[in-house]
C-alpha cells in the first residue's frame, strides 16, 4: 500500500516541448506542462471543456526519452509522485511550485516514422 500514498496517473498533451538542463552533476532534467481536458454538461445542458495544466520534471534516462521523442501536441500517460517546492525568485519573493515527479512515461497516438539510424524505445 505504500506505492499509493502518494501516486499520479495522467494522460493529456504537451503544451510545449520539454525544456532540457544538464546539471553539473552529469544528471539530465526534463521540464514540461501537460494539459488534462474533461468534459462535462452543465446545468443547462451544454458540453464545457475543462483543461488542467500540469508540470512535470522527469529525470535521467526518461529526460533522455523525452529530449528525443516528445513535442507539443504529443499525447502522453505519465505515473509519478505530486511534490510540493518553493524557492525565492530574483526578486526576492518566495515563489510555491507544485509538479509531477515522473517514473513512467508511455507515448500515446499516432506513431512516428523514423529515419535511418533512429532508435525508438517504442
Amino acid at each position: 500500500m505504500n506505492a499509493l500514498k502518494n501516486h499520479v496517473q495522467l494522460i493529456g498533451n504537451l503544451g510545449q516541448d520539454p525544456e532540457i538542463k544538464e546539471l553539473e552533476s552529469g544528471k539530465k532534467l526534463a521540464k514540461f506542462s501537460i494539459a488534462t481536458t474533461e468534459s462535462y454538461k452543465n446545468k443547462n445542458g451544454e458540453i464545457v471543456n475543462d483543461t488542467q495544466w500540469h508540470s512535470i520534471v522527469a529525470w535521467d534516462s526518461l529526460a533522455g526519452i523525452a529530449e528525443k521523442y516528445l513535442h507539443k501536441g504529443k499525447q502522453v500517460a505519465l505515473a509519478g509522485k505530486l511534490t510540493h517546492r518553493n524557492y525565492e525568485d530574483k526578486d526576492g519573493i518566495k515563489r510555491y511550485v507544485t509538479e509531477i515527479v515522473a517514473n513512467d512515461l508511455l507515448m500515446l497516438g499516432k506513431r512516428e516514422t523514423a529515419t535511418a539510424g533512429d532508435e525508438l524505445p517504442f
